[in-house]
């Protein structure tokens, strides 16, 4: 079977050298930027696509006969492609969970030291000639509320306790053994200084903190999301933001990437952005593309094995 990474970057380029193996499967590697319009000539003649985070509307995929496996390379694949509608045509989509965790929690926490202390606009004032003090907010003692209590929502609870703030933590299935003292959403809405998201995005989160919800939430609270845009109502944040309903965002992710430098978060300075970045470090993505390589040996391997049971059972027919 045919693979191809189809958009490695200078970045992770030399990452994916260091950690493929010998003995690994063959896996041809795209450098080159493209459009949509041109992936079904690139992967033209590959079973298998490796996807760091590109968008694959069922549409394009469905001109792509060859192709029956996507190893996308993070948790957050709904985000980029139709899973349910992939499947149909007979394409297996695989993700990888755990690999970042500890990445993810360290730049939500640096997300929400800059926003609690306004670096980012300080930053910006003085690149611009202005100098202005800004009074930002201590956060010993504060409490942080964490939507979701999965690898990454548990990192984030220790790493808070240990600079001396109050966790309160929420989660959608019941938890054994919780890191943090567990609350009623409404609970955790109301009481959080800072809101932490750390939820998956499926049908039932889309839009989980919609106007409705943002309005319980503690005046003056402040909100860091690494986990997905989608999870935030953007016209509700937008208008939560303007009001001062909530005091800061932090945003790493956005409801389309990359976020355009006109878009209202953009002009908004009580936001603080990143691009999509909390995974990003050198020890998570070597696992990440480390795991990625084994996914594709193991679909290799297994296809392997089926074709020789094919072939056996040809030939047994045959006698």
């Amino acid at each position: 079977m045919k693979a191809l990474f189809l958009d490695c970057n200078e970045q992770l380029g030399p990452i994916f050298a260091r950690v493929l193996r010998p003995d690994d499967p063959a896996i041809a590697v795209n450098y080159e930027p493209y459009d949509r319009a041109a992936v079904p000539r690139l992967l033209a003649g590959y079973e298998i696509c490796l996807n760091d985070h590109s968008y694959l509307p069922t549409e394009v995929v469905a001109q792509c006969p060859a192709l029956r496996h996507i190893v996308f390379l993070g948790t957050g694949a709904a985000s980029y492609m139709d899973i349910a509608a992939l499947n149909r045509r007979g394409i297996t989509v695989h993700t990888i969970k755990g690999y970042g965790d500890t990445a993810v929690a360290e730049h939500t926490i640096a997300l929400m030291f800059a926003a609690a202390r306004d670096i980012a606009r300080m930053d910006r004032d003085i690149r611009g000639g202005a100098w202005r003090t800004r009074e930002g907010v201590q956060l010993l003692g504060k409490t942080l509320g964490v939507i979701g209590l999965g690898g990454i929502g548990r990192e984030v609870v220790r790493i808070a306790a240990g600079l001396g703030m109050k966790v309160l933590a929420w989660n959608r299935t019941p938890v054994a053994a919780a890191p943090a003292t567990l609350a009623p959403l409404e609970e955790v809405l109301a009481q959080a200084d800072v809101l932490s998201l750390h939820l998956v995005l499926n049908d039932e989160t889309r839009n989980f903190l919609d106007a409705e919800r943002l309005a319980k939430l503690k005046p003056g609270c402040i909100l860091v999301n690494t986990a997905r845009g989608a999870l935030v109502d953007e016209k509700a944040l937008l208008a939560a933001l303007e009001s001062g309903r909530i005091r800061h965002a932090a945003l790493d992710v956005y409801h389309a990437e990359p976020l355009k430098p006109d878009h209202p978060l953009a002009r908004l300075p009580n936001v603080t952005l990143s691009a999509h970045s909390a995974f990003r470090t050198q020890e998570a993505s070597e696992t990440l593309l480390r795991r990625g390589i084994d996914i594709v040996r193991r679909i290799v391997e297994e296809e392997g094995r089926a074709t020789h049971v094919r072939k056996e059972q040809g030939e047994c027919h045959g006698h």
